[in-house]
């Protein structure tokens, strides 16, 4: 079994954001922290459960775990829906995976359960105001 969980981060509403995923499971580690184009933080949490999918999917197609602090993403993975036009790209690509494994289950744990990757997704937003400050 594979044990994802994921994080999204913005430092702004747009702003600065990040991703961070963290998979544990089957023998691997996995830390991913990446940066992604300044959004807002319901919309890096969508991209972080994506892209963790993704990562998932490369590892196994048998059991998968899902682990998000995001109320609003799991729920529109357990419900299949979610009224923003652009989440809803997003959900229909994670639904599509998620039919890849021969199980998948998401679970909402509070922020004090997904620290793991709430840093990654905090690096992430580092590395962008770092390569800023960098540029000055």
């Amino acid at each position: 079994m594979i044990e994802l969980y994921v994080d999204g981060a913005s430092a702004g509403n747009p702003g600065k954001s990040g991703i961070g995923i963290f998979i544990k499971g089957e023998g691997k580690i996995v830390k991913l922290s990446v940066p992604i184009e300044p959004t807002n933080n319901h919309t890096a949490e969508f991209l972080a459960l994506l892209r963790g999918m993704e990562e998932a999917a490369k590892l196994t197609t048998g059991i998968v775990s899902a682990r998000s602090d995001s109320k609003a993403v799991v729920s529109a993975v357990e419900n299949e829906f979610v009224k923003n036009e652009v989440h809803k790209e997003y959900l229909n690509k994670i639904l599509s995976i998620a039919e890849t494994f021969d199980f998948f289950f998401i679970k909402w744990i509070p922020d004090t359960e997904n620290r793991a990757a709430d840093a990654l997704a905090r690096e992430a937003i580092h590395k962008q105001m770092d390569k800023d400050d960098g540029v000055k």
